[in-house]
């Protein structure tokens, strides 16, 4: 779901905020996008309600990333008993002219696959990056809602 839309509180407008600054601190040039899905109904029948995504667009195509865009989706889990939201994991993507360029999931064994990999020191980045966030979201959230 756009991360815009999952701002709802305090606690998850600042972790968003704190998310797309750490992003950038790793890829400067990069511009954060809180609304990388449509509104139409046919995008939104494929949006996850329990994901925060992110879009994150570079001026041009970059060799050294192998893409234009990365969208970042932070995935939960939502415990409806106790009513508490999880972090499950994180999927990278990358896209170019043709599509879907490469994919790094920290739910499949953190390994970047795809047709047009980046070079190694920004796989390296993107993992940083993605601890990062597991440390961001390492508190549980009572009302996930907030």
């Amino acid at each position: 779901m756009n991360a815009s839309e999952q701002a709802k509180g305090l606690d998850v407008a600042t972790k968003i905020a704190a998310i797309v600054n750490l992003f950038k601190s790793q890829f400067p040039d990069a511009k954060a996008d809180l609304k990388p899905w449509r509104n139409d109904p046919d995008t939104q029948d494929l949006v996850d309600p329990q994901s925060i995504d992110i879009g994150f667009h570079f001026p041009g195509w970059s060799r050294r990333v192998q893409s234009r865009s990365i969208l970042v989706q932070i995935r939960f889990h939502l415990d409806p008993v106790e009513q508490t939201k999880r972090i499950i994991g994180i999927e990278t993507v990358g896209f170019n002219h043709q599509g879907e360029a490469w994919k790094l999931s920290t739910i499949e064994n953190w390994q970047l696959i795809g047709n047009y990999k980046p070079v190694a020191d920004v796989e390296e980045k993107l993992k940083y990056f993605c601890r990062q966030v597991f440390e961001v979201f390492n508190s549980i959230q009572k009302n996930p809602s907030t």
